[in-house]
């Protein structure tokens, strides 16, 4: 995993062209922490996030001695403490020897050869690890974060691909599908364990065929392979094997057709009935495995009906159940006695409504008296001069010139009636005013067109 200079330049650390800093960097640590604690953690703290920095950019989830040496060769000279660092980084659970990884397969994978993949024979121990042993250039440890974030990516992809409502992926499958996530055979296998480690992926082997189940969405944890997931998987297989022999008959039939076309334009007649009755023999193999791939998708949709029947099924007890638990202790009878009750009790406030509003307080006089004092009072209020006198029924002739003064005319008109209408000198005064206003303006001529 040497690193040219070039690519390296984009993602080494600034202090990589600084000789004095590189070269305290590259040096030895010394054999205890407590003799210079400084020099021992400011190291640590600058090789650990460079070395899963490292392995990020290269897509690998794993890394040894012998790598990381070539990777961080500097001026002809390779870090003298990378040893030390992996050794602290195992300590505070950053990665982990591949074998140990691996040490808790399950038979599944045991059936896999994922033991011959991955568990090497161990050179050293642990105890010899984190003592003044020397870590091995070729044992490889698996970074813990970066397996950690190929299962979500791995998981992610599988629930966004078609392959999703497949209860079974065979292996060559899933490498197809996670290309690009795990570029290697190893990244994947690692990344499924940490999946079955989280209890989202569990693995077997049927008929030499490597198998992964997923969980899925909405599942806290991946059930076991059963017979009928193997059942499933069988006939979708049968189905896409059909599908694939079905086009190739097709397409065969239809070279047979275009030979028997250029045979017979070439006047071999007898060539191109042989081709043209091969073709028939083709079409009707191709229609009897169609025949074939029909019923195959008939039993396919009759088992994904009787999951969503079990699924139905399953929240129509949940339901029922629910409905038991909430309407407990709840009956007819009861039911019955609290709409009485409710009755009663609103029959009882209207009578005491009743009471409370026939109770006033009585005046203690008869109502028919006082009607008669009422009744004479409204007489007393109405005054004797505010009847109107008498209009005349003669009819008022017309004025004529007469030799009477004006003063002798008015002398000589009847009298006005004293009587009062209850109008006002102000009023009458407004009400004039309001007149000659009106009668002036209706007057007031309009302007010329």
């Amino acid at each position: 995993m040497s690193v040219s200079v070039e690519k390296r330049d984009a993602w080494v650390p600034p202090d990589w062209e600084d000789d004095e800093r590189m070269a305290f960097l590259f040096s030895a640590f010394k054999e205890n922490r407590d003799v210079d604690c400084t020099d021992w953690d400011g190291k640590i703290d600058f090789w650990s996030p460079l070395i899963i920095d490292h392995c990020r950019r290269h897509g690998s989830v794993c890394v040894n001695l012998q790598e990381l040496n070539e990777s961080f060769r500097r001026k002809g000279s390779v870090p003298l403490g990378l040893s030390t660092v992996l050794q602290s980084m195992i300590r505070g659970g950053k990665v982990q020897k591949e074998s140990d990884f691996a040490a808790n397969v399950d038979l599944g994978w045991l059936s896999w050869g994922v033991g011959l993949l991955l568990v090497r024979p161990l050179k050293w121990t642990l105890s010899a690890l984190l003592g003044s042993g020397r870590v091995p250039l070729e044992e490889s440890f698996v970074v813990i974060e970066l397996v950690k974030e190929k299962a979500v990516a791995l998981l992610a992809v599988y629930r966004a691909s078609p392959l999703a409502t497949h209860s079974l992926l065979s292996f060559q499958e899933l490498r197809a599908l996670s290309s690009h996530i795990c570029p290697d055979e190893s990244s994947l296998c690692l990344a499924l364990l940490q999946l079955q480690r989280e209890k989202h992926v569990t693995v077997s082997l049927h008929e030499g065929e490597k198998l992964v189940k997923f969980s899925q969405a909405g599942q806290g944890r991946v059930s076991s392979v059963s017979e009928v997931d193997l059942g499933i998987y069988q006939l979708k297989r049968s189905e896409k094997l059909l599908e694939e022999r079905v086009e190739v008959l097709g397409q065969e039939a239809e070279k047979c057709k275009q030979q028997a076309k250029s045979l017979l334009k070439e006047g071999k007649k007898s060539q191109a009935l042989r081709c043209l009755r091969g073709s028939k023999q083709v079409e009707k193999k191709a229609d009897r495995l169609f025949a074939q791939l029909e019923t195959v998708k008939g039993i396919l949709d009759r088992i994904a009906n009787s999951q969503t029947d079990r699924l139905v099924m399953q929240a129509y007890q949940a339901g029922v159940a629910a409905l038991r638990i909430s309407l407990k202790g709840v009956t007819v009878e009861r039911a019955e006695n609290l709409v009485d009750q409710i009755q009663e009790l609103c029959d009882t406030q209207d009578e005491v409504n009743q009471t409370l509003a026939s109770g006033a307080l009585d005046s203690g006089e008869d109502s028919e008296e006082l009607e008669e004092e009422l009744k004479s009072l409204l007489e007393k209020t109405i005054p004797d001069n505010d009847v109107l006198p008498v209009v005349p029924t003669h009819p008022i002739s017309p004025p004529r010139k007469t030799g009477i003064p004006d003063a002798d005319f008015v002398r000589s008109l009847p009298s006005v009636p004293d009587s009062s209408l209850g109008i006002t000198d102000e009023e009458l005064d407004r009400e004039l005013s309001r007149l000659t206003v009106s009668d002036t303006a209706q007057r007031r001529p309009e302007p010329a067109q």
